[in-house]
């Protein structure tokens, strides 16, 4: 485990050191450029053991550059992202609270690895999920809404965690087992009875043993949490009061139970 977290962070360094100094020559004019190709070249011209080529050229401007810029060493870039991913797995920083209960549902989901569907909710929701862990899989049908989440994902470096799709609920079929599901209850409530039976079958058959589903914003007394109750027989069922006048329901697939119903 180590191992590999230490070779993707040396990737994202890699990669956060290619855009910044990208991004630079892509600020200066042409003209400043073609200077800083002069002093490359002359640096390599000093060196007697290098025959100049290109690459050579390029990889002096690139190292001309990073010094103007004063980017970080990877050990001091290191430290620093380490601290911000800590600062990323509290809820707070997503502006969620530690008893929420999309929050709560990474202790359910084992967390590390898990992969968690996410359909209708909320973009800081899919972030925290992706800090924490899990494999977030998001699924919407509005076009900017989807690009917004992924575009926040990649400006907080858990692009790799993050798959946005844009796609109607009915349509989506699980590649992988799931762990946990997070859905508004909006989202179903805007399918038709045998499209929502039908979406929550499927779900419910691609979630692992153990795993489970959580429906946001129900508003109180709502016949939704009959229907939900009805269509979760033999999971373990609780409805929790939200934060607002709204409830929330929370199922975990129990083996024993769904077996024996």
């Amino acid at each position: 485990m180590a191992t590999r977290a230490a070779r993707s962070l040396r990737h994202e360094y890699g990669l956060y050191i290619e855009q910044e100094i990208e991004n630079y020559k892509e600020s200066i004019p042409r003209a400043a450029i073609l200077a800083i190709g002069d002093e490359a070249a002359a640096r390599l011209a000093s060196e007697s053991q290098f025959v100049l080529t290109e690459l050579l050229l390029l990889e002096e401007v690139d190292r001309i550059i990073f010094k103007r810029l004063r980017l970080p060493m990877y050990d001091t870039w290191r430290r620093k992202r380490m601290k911000l991913h800590d600062e990323m797995r509290r809820p707070e920083h997503w502006g969620l609270h530690a008893d929420d209960a999309v929050v709560r549902t990474i202790a359910a989901a084992h967390a590390s690895s898990s992969h968690v569907l996410l359909a209708g909710g909320a973009e800081r929701s899919a972030l925290f999920l992706a800090a924490n862990g899990c494999e977030v899989t998001t699924i919407g049908d509005e076009y900017e809404a989807v690009e917004r989440v992924m575009r926040a994902a990649l400006q907080a470096g858990l692009g790799e965690r993050v798959h946005a799709l844009t796609d109607e609920l009915t349509q989506y079929h699980p590649s992988s087992p799931l762990h946990a599901v997070v859905c508004s209850h909006p989202t179903l409530d805007a399918l038709a009875p045998a499209d929502r039976a039908r979406v929550i079958e499927v779900l419910q058959s691609a979630t692992r043993d153990g795993g489970v589903h959580l429906v946001e914003t129900i508003v109180a007394g709502s016949a939704a949490i009959e229907e939900l109750r009805s269509r979760y027989a033999g999971w373990t069922i609780s409805i929790e009061a939200d934060r607002s006048d709204t409830q929330v329901f929370f199922a975990r697939k129990d083996r024993e139970r769904a077996v024996s119903h």
